[in-house]
């Protein structure tokens, strides 16, 4: 085999090898707060608003901050380097990216997951035979 082959192979294996290596360390799994918190990589973590507890934006260093729980019934306080997200208080659950810092969840993304106004009209369209 000639050496410009076997240097174009060498080539073209590093960078499947790097392109995997990417992909693997990119990826942000799903978890719950008590693993996000143990772990202490970037997770999603699915919940829901804690209502009660309110929530706060601060102007001055553009941060929003609220209490949210997960599935397990896990609370936690999340702060958001970011304006409050649209929808915010009619979101049925908000999924939110990041990791625990001090025992605090800093948030890099939030999203929330709004009820959709075609939930209603499903069985009317059976009844009405549309």
């Amino acid at each position: 085999m000639k050496p410009r082959y076997i240097i174009g192979l060498i080539i073209i294996a590093a960078g499947l090898g790097f392109a995997a290596y990417s992909l693997n360390t990119s990826k942000i799994e799903y978890t719950n707060l008590s693993a996000a918190e143990s772990t202490g990589r970037k997770v999603q973590v699915k919940g829901v608003w804690v209502k009660e507890k309110g929530s706060d934006y601060n102007d001055k260093s553009n941060v929003f901050s609220f209490t949210m729980m997960d599935d397990s019934k896990k609370e936690v306080k999340v702060l958001f380097a970011g304006s409050r997200p649209n929808n915010f208080e009619i979101a049925e659950s908000i999924v939110v990216k990041g990791r625990f810092e001090g025992g605090e969840f800093h948030a890099s993304e939030v999203l929330t997951k709004c009820p959709s106004k075609y939930e209603g009209n499903v069985d009317q369209l059976k009844q009405s035979g549309s």
